[in-house]
């Protein structure tokens, strides 16, 4: 069965919703296909049961459904973020169809639209958006196959709880936001926690009187692009170490390490019950260390520049984790390790369009999600127009613009 419409958005996520709401008060044509069973999948099926937004609820800036509850300060748990997410999606005067897998996005032969093939449906459309996001396929090394089956390995995405994982010690690979955060959780519940240490910066979470986001939307830090990094991959970089658990709260390696996590280096290689670690933990802990410096002496000056009342601050300066004991391979039975919790991140995925669209690095070549060929967008991704562009806080300005493309797209 082939069906026709004027443009298909693949993803009902936040960029994907966003979008079509914008689609929607232009009065175009279009159809929103998504995967999973509901909206917003990634924060219901791809975040533990403790998760939290990082950003105040005031972020929370889904066009149309911006938060205006009584706790803007706040950080709404999981369960309230797809509830919202489900009352928006509801709310669109739009065809939502779940369940519904893309296959591929192909051009027609003459280059004037596509033809997009699902499980069910093939479709020709004269426009297909990307919105589905970063959370398209786990990054685990490669030897994690060759590491011995005794040992439970779990993606970050799949975690839940301290309980759902065997008893014993803790693996976690990788210090950003998640694997911060679930690290935390784990050696709070009494768990003993070894921890692979990356690059990701630190930030605390409030500073001078405000939270730390507020300070990073007001210096301009969110509206960077892609221009004003120092290479390419920084695109890739960590999100800053940050909690929003129980009203929110900073993450320190360094308290981890007081309180009992084993920190590594990073990850280099591993085989059987044996994995190996770089000898650069300490390397990694200065780089953590200079983010945050380098970050609130541009809040300083900021501060300074603006004349804004802001009272000092001076943040405890700890160094318990340049304390630790170089650790180049790890045991896993000697030190009762019976769990290792990836929390690399995410590769991307985009697969299912066919046409050279992508970077080396398989990221969409595109000028603020518009490529060059035409009809072809993304949304969703950070960096596509600014940091923010994978935000909950900036995707509505994106999905405005990719929105407004289509409707000025010549007949």
């Amino acid at each position: 069965m082939t069906e026709r419409v004027e443009t298909i958005v693949i993803g009902a996520g936040q960029a994907g919703l966003a979008t079509s709401y914008h689609l929607t008060r232009l009065g175009r044509e279009h159809v929103v296909l998504e995967r999973a069973p509901g909206p917003g999948n990634a924060w219901r099926s791809d975040r533990w049961d403790s998760f939290t937004l990082n950003t105040p609820n005031w972020a929370f800036r889904l066009p149309g459904a911006e938060y205006q509850g009584d706790a803007p300060d706040g950080f709404m748990p999981r369960a309230e973020i797809v509830a919202r997410f489900e009352r928006f999606a509801a709310s669109l005067q739009a065809s939502i169809r779940y369940g519904v897998g893309v296959q591929s996005v192909e051009p027609e032969p003459d280059g004037r639209g596509f033809q997009v093939r699902t499980d069910e449906a093939h479709w020709k459309t004269r426009n297909v958006v990307v919105a589905t996001g970063l959370y398209q396929r786990s990054k685990v090394p490669p030897f994690s196959r060759q590491l011995s089956p005794k040992v439970a390995q779990v993606h970050s995405g799949q975690y839940r709880n301290p309980a759902s994982l065997p008893d014993g010690s803790v693996l976690v690979v990788g210090s950003g936001q998640s694997g911060c955060q679930i690290a935390e959780e784990l050696y709070l519940s009494g768990r003993k926690v070894f921890l692979s240490v990356g690059s990701a910066g630190r930030a605390p979470r409030r500073y001078r009187g405000k939270d730390i986001f507020t300070w990073l939307l007001l210096t301009g830090f969110f509206d960077r692009t892609a221009g004003q990094l120092p290479s390419p991959e920084a695109r890739f970089a960590g999100n800053p170490q940050v909690s929003g658990l129980d009203g929110g709260r900073s993450l320190n390696l360094h308290q981890f390490a007081r309180d009992g996590v084993v920190l590594l280096g990073r990850l280099r290689a591993g085989r059987e019950g044996a994995i190996g670690f770089a000898a650069d933990l300490q390397e990694s802990l200065a780089k953590v260390d200079k983010f945050e410096a380098d970050l609130l002496q541009k809040i300083d000056a900021y501060i300074e520049r603006e004349g804004i009342d802001a009272p000092l601050e001076v943040l405890p300066s700890l160094r318990d984790g340049y304390e630790a004991e170089p650790i180049s391979e790890l045991d896993l039975h000697s030190a009762g390790i019976t769990s290792i919790l990836w929390g690399m991140g995410y590769d991307f995925d985009f697969d299912l369009v066919k046409l050279p669209a992508f970077d080396e690095s398989g990221f969409p070549v595109q000028r603020r999600g518009v490529t060059e060929f035409p009809g072809l967008l993304f949304v969703g991704l950070p960096w596509l127009h600014a940091q923010k562009s994978g935000l909950l806080y900036g995707v509505g300005e994106d999905a405005e613009f990719i929105a407004s493309m289509i409707a000025a797209r010549p007949s």
